[in-house]
């Protein structure tokens, strides 16, 4: 039996609706214009014995992302939803804490998004706090801090400093297809050995971390493609997207607030569409990724170096179905072995 029909052909439980973070919106009313709406359908199944899964949900996110409504069904005894007290992460926790037949879960989110391009996103004087800490895989003094004050030397103005720190990432950065799913963002190890090869979360991590050294509050945000791309065919994915994840980056600018960038996505066309950087449309790809995002893409969360409640140990990140089954962690990097898929539709 292949994964798919393994994944739709038990029995679970009825349908459980619960209402998204922004509740005040109707999933039935026709999007405003200029939103697009999708449906995001993630399907999973664990191996035998006791287990739990954590599912990133996903956020709503003021100016460009609506989380609309969430509905579930599972054969899991025990679920949970909880925001995380740090970084307001949405996560999905279920537990199998008795034997059962199966183990498997549904999960059906409706979100609305609409492209970024210059809404102001403004934050509290806590958020932007909180987006200029160090966490245990990005520190941002040492080389980090050193780097970051080289790369801005004689520029004060901090939407400058950014724009420097931008273009120092894109230039010498690079996307390394060896890399292992959307790589771990442990930029000290980049910056110290000098390989800034990888992929999308250790590119986005090392202008968050080069720009937090220097005081520009920035983070990354973790999420997956659900549509194609106007842009370029690589930077699009619909339909089955249970390898479509892709985190980006955000930095905190006067008097917009908070700001998309996308480096990784630079990077990625460059190497998948085979063109050089000084490439007409790669240049103004460049411009178009410092202030717009182009929102065939949903973001989960924008935590980092965390432990989702309940969870064993912290994680760099949540953007993958994680758990743990049996004594063992399934890699969320195989989804074969894992049994997890994730589809999408606009609707």
């Amino acid at each position: 039996m292949d994964r798919r029909s393994l994944l739709l052909s038990a029995t679970i439980a009825p349908l459980i609706i619960a209402a998204g973070r922004s509740a005040r919106l109707c999933a039935d009313e026709k999007p405003a214009d200029g939103w697009r709406r999708f449906e995001i359908t993630t399907e999973v199944a664990l191996a035998e014995g006791l287990a739990s899964l954590w599912l990133p949900l996903a956020q709503s996110a003021r100016s460009y992302q609506h989380s609309l409504s969430l509905a579930w069904q599972a054969t899991a005894d025990q679920t949970e939803l909880a925001d995380d007290p740090v970084y307001g992460a949405p996560v999905l926790r279920l537990n199998w804490t008795k034997d059962a037949d199966t183990r498997q879960a549904r999960v059906v989110q409706i979100v609305e998004t609409r492209d970024r391009d210059g809404q102001p996103d403004p934050a509290s004087p806590a958020e932007r706090a909180l987006f200029l800490e160090p966490t245990a895989s990005m520190p941002t003094d040492g080389i980090v801090r050193r780097t970051a004050e080289q790369i801005i030397a004689g520029k004060e103005a901090p939407r400058e400093r950014a724009r420097a720190i931008y273009d120092w990432v894109a230039d010498n950065a690079f996307r390394d297809p060896a890399t292992r799913g959307c790589g771990l963002g442990n930029i000290a190890t980049m910056l110290e050995t000098g390989y800034l090869g990888g992929k999308c979360a250790d590119i986005s991590s090392l202008m968050v971390g080069l720009c937090r050294a220097v005081g520009i509050p920035a983070r990354e945000v973790y999420g997956v493609r659900v549509a194609d791309s106007r842009q370029f065919k690589c930077l699009g994915r619909a339909g089955d997207v249970t390898k479509a994840q892709h985190c980006r980056a955000e930095i905190y600018l006067e008097p917009q607030g908070w700001t998309p960038v996308d480096p990784a996505d630079l990077r990625k066309v460059v190497l998948e569409e085979h063109l050089p950087l000084d490439a007409a449309p790669v240049r103004a790809l460049r411009e178009r990724l410092f202030g717009s995002w182009e929102m065939n893409w949903v973001g989960f969360n924008d935590a980092r170096d965390f432990t989702p409640a309940g969870a064993p140990h912290a994680l760099e990140f949540l953007m993958y179905p994680y758990a743990v089954a049996a004594n063992a962690e399934p890699d969320w990097l195989d989804p074969d072995s894992f049994r997890y898929r994730i589809s999408t539709r606009e609707i």
